[in-house]
């Protein structure tokens, strides 16, 4: 398997479903094109990637997952709109291009991030699965993303800004901020294909372990990289004296615990009997990525 032509084969289809959202002329226009101005924005997709790939794994038609995989993506592009604001995390560019609010205005901004989630669980419950499948991915989705998982995460971040946080806390936060969207993109991956409670609880060790790598290595980029690299605001942990794992572990330890969670990663799906390539080349090009 070509890992980079697999990649951009998933990411190409993901972008062909999505332009195809919310892009008629509805009476709220204006609602619609802020709300697509973030969701076409680009990015890796790979929450939704990670979607179809488990479905593909297990011998499922990939297709009819779309709506799944479309769905955690706008749980996603939502939380950004939302981390961006002023009130949050006061950002101006995002993906190499301005903040949503800063097009927008904050009151459209706000109001397109409620709509996306929304629109994210009528994707799931109206997908072509069964009732019992849709309401398990729509189970799996909402408690990712609601107040014991990335909501829950930022509330933490935003409470510990200024603070010392321990290594178990920051640990604690990004598991919930980041890694539960990653975890719900794996399971309803494996839901999507039928997957056994096995498989379920391998890919939930997979995204565990990607999720602590991805995460301690954003920190690590916020450290070295530039705003053009990262299409997005750089250096602000360090000019807020935010606790980071490179803050609390420095630059080298970091690096090492990325290449523990990537082989961790690797080796929680070897026994499921699942092809496996794509999800440890995937590993190993979150660990390496530099933006």
């Amino acid at each position: 398997m070509d890992f980079v032509q697999e990649l951009g084969r998933a990411q190409a289809k993901i972008e062909g479903y999505l332009a195809g959202c919310f892009a008629g002329e509805p009476r709220h226009a204006a609602l619609y094109e802020a709300m697509r101005y973030s969701l076409l924005a680009g990015g890796k997709r790979i929450r939704p990637v990670l979607v179809l790939e488990f479905c593909r794994a297990l011998g499922a038609e990939e297709d009819k997952a779309l709506p799944l995989a479309a769905a955690i993506e706008m749980i996603h592009t939502y939380s950004l709109i939302h981390d961006d604001l002023p009130s949050m995390d006061n950002d101006d560019l995002r993906r190499g291009r301005p903040t949503n609010h800063k097009v927008y205005g904050e009151c459209m901004a706000i109001l397109a991030g409620d709509a996306l989630q929304s629109a994210a669980f009528s994707a799931v419950l109206s997908a072509d699965f069964s009732p019992e499948t849709r309401a398990e991915a729509a189970l799996v989705l909402a408690r990712a993303a609601g107040e014991d998982g990335m909501v829950a995460g930022q509330v933490l971040d935003m409470e510990g800004e200024q603070k010392s946080l321990s290594l178990d806390e920051i640990a604690h936060m990004n598991a919930l901020k980041t890694g539960c969207l990653l975890e719900a993109a794996c399971l309803m991956g494996v839901i999507a294909g039928g997957g056994s409670e096995e498989r379920k609880q391998a890919a939930k060790a997979y995204a565990a372990a990607i999720g602590l790598a991805f995460q301690v290595r954003d920190d690590m980029l916020d450290a070295i990289s530039t705003s053009e690299e990262m299409g997005k605001t750089v250096g602000k942990d360090q000019a807020q004296n935010k606790s980071t794992f490179v803050s609390l572990l420095g630059l080298e330890a970091c690096e090492k615990i990325v290449a523990e969670q990537t082989e961790l990663a690797k080796s929680a799906l070897r026994q499921t009997g699942m092809e496996t390539e794509f999800f440890c080349a995937l590993a190993d090009y979150l660990a390496g990525r530099s933006y």
